[in-house]
C-alpha cells in the first residue's frame, strides 16, 4: 500500500468519525477496532489518567483500524505531527512491523515512543514430559543438532513468536538460527497443542496464552522473558537468570507525534508514570493477565530503538525482509 493511499484512507477514516472540536480533551487513537489490545490500552489508560487526576478532562478514544496499525501511524505522521494533545496506543506489534517495513516505508523515528506500563511476558514452554528441564538444555540441543528442534508459535514466520527463540539462540551463541524450524499456527492454543502432541519440541508465546495449560499440567514453562520473575508465577525462571540476556515482552504503551516539545513529551511520560503507580492500574493488570513493565520517557524510547534494530537485523537474516 502506498503512502498516498494510506494518507487518503486515514483522512477519510477521521472525517467519518467527526473531527475533534478545538480545545477539547486529549485524544487517544486505538489503531484497531473496539476490543483487543490497542483499544484496551487507550480506554484503560485514558480512564485511569482521568480518574486519578492526571488529566482534567476525560480522554476521547478514536478507533482507526487498518493495515495492522499502519493507517493510524501514517495519519499521525502526516496530519498530526505536532499535536501535543494526541497519544496513540502501541505494542510490540508496532515496533515489529516498523522494523520489518510493514508500514509502507514509514520508520520508527517518525514518532516518539513515550512509555510502556504493562506487558504480556514472552515465554518458552515444553510438554510436561519433555526431556528439557531448562532453557539451557533446549539451547544445548539446538547447538548439537539445529535441525532436530522445532518451535511452534501463534504468529506467522517472522512474527514476534518466531523472533523470540531466535533472539535467545543468537544471544546463546548459535550462529545459524535459520536452521531452526518454526511452525506458525493460528494462535497460542494451537501452538501448545503442537508441542504437547510432540510435533514440536517447544512453544514460543505469551504468558496469557499458557496459564490454563500450566494449571492443567500439560506444559512446563522453562523461561519467562522478563527482567524479573512474574508475580504469581515465581516458579518460572527468567532467561536472564539462566545466563541468556533476552527480554521479550508484548508491551502495552503509547507513542506521541514526533514534533511536540520535549516539555509536552515529558508531560505524557509523567502522566503515564502516575498511571503505572496507581492501584487502579495494578488491578487492571491482574484482571487482564499483564505483568509490570514500566519504562517511560527517554528510557522507553531507547528500549524501542534497540528492539527495532535487533528485529530488523534478525528479520533480514531469516529472509523476512531484504
Amino acid at each position: 500500500m502506498t503512502k498516498r493511499l494510506f494518507k487518503a484512507l486515514a483522512t477519510s477514516a477521521v472525517l467519518g468519525l467527526g473531527a475533534t472540536t478545538a480545545a477539547t480533551a486529549a485524544e487517544c487513537i486505538a489503531p484497531a477496532n473496539p476490543g483487543g489490545g490497542w483499544d484496551f490500552t487507550c480506554r484503560q489508560i485514558g480512564k485511569i489518567m482521568y480518574d486519578i487526576g492526571a488529566v482534567d478532562k476525560p480522554i476521547q478514544v478514536t478507533n482507526m483500524a487498518g493495515a495492522g496499525g499502519g493507517l493510524a501511524y501514517n495519519y499521525v505522521v502526516s496530519e498530526r505531527g505536532d499535536d501535543a494533545e494526541l497519544i496513540v496506543a502501541a505494542s510490540s506489534a508496532t515496533s515489529t512491523r516498523l522494523a520489518q517495513n510493514a508500514y509502507a516505508g514509514m520508520t520508527a523515528d517518525q514518532v516518539r515512543f513515550v512509555g510502556s506500563i504493562g506487558a504480556d511476558p514472552g515465554v518458552i514452554v515444553v510438554a510436561a514430559d519433555s526431556p528439557y528441564q531448562s532453557l539451557n538444555d533446549l539451547v544445548d540441543a539446538v547447538k548439537a543438532e539445529p535441525g532436530s528442534i522445532a518451535f511452534a508459535g501463534g504468529s506467522a514466520v517472522g512474527g514476534f513468536d518466531h523472533l523470540k527463540p531466535l533472539m535467545i539462540l543468537q544471544r546463546a551463541g548459535v550462529e545459524d538460527v535459520k536452521a531452526v524450524k518454526y511452525i506458525g499456527v493460528d494462535g497460542g492454543a494451537d501452538a501448545i497443542t503442537q508441542t504437547v502432541g510432540g510435533f514440536t519440541q517447544a512453544m514460543s508465546g505469551d504468558m496469557s496464552e499458557i496459564v490454563g495449560f500450566l494449571k492443567s499440567g500439560d506444559v512446563r514453562a522453562i523461561a519467562v522473558l522478563t527482567e524479573e520473575r512474574v508475580p504469581g508465577f515465581e516458579d518460572i525462571p527468567t532467561a536472564k537468570e539462566q545466563g541468556i540476556d533476552v527480554v521479550a515482552v508484548n508491551w502495552r504503551g503509547l507513542y506521541v507525534p514526533k514534533d511536540i516539545s520535549d516539555e509536552d513529551f515529558q508531560k505524557w511520560a509523567d502522566r503515564l508514570q502516575q498511571v503505572a503507580d496507581s492501584d487502579e492500574w495494578k488491578e487492571a493488570m491482574v484482571a487482564n493477565g499483564l505483568a509490570p513493565f514500566t519504562k517511560v520517557g527517554g528510557d522507553f524510547q531507547s528500549y524501542v530503538d534497540g528492539v527495532v534494530a535487533e528485529i530488523r537485523a534478525l528479520s533480514k537474516e531469516i529472509g523476512v525482509i531484504q
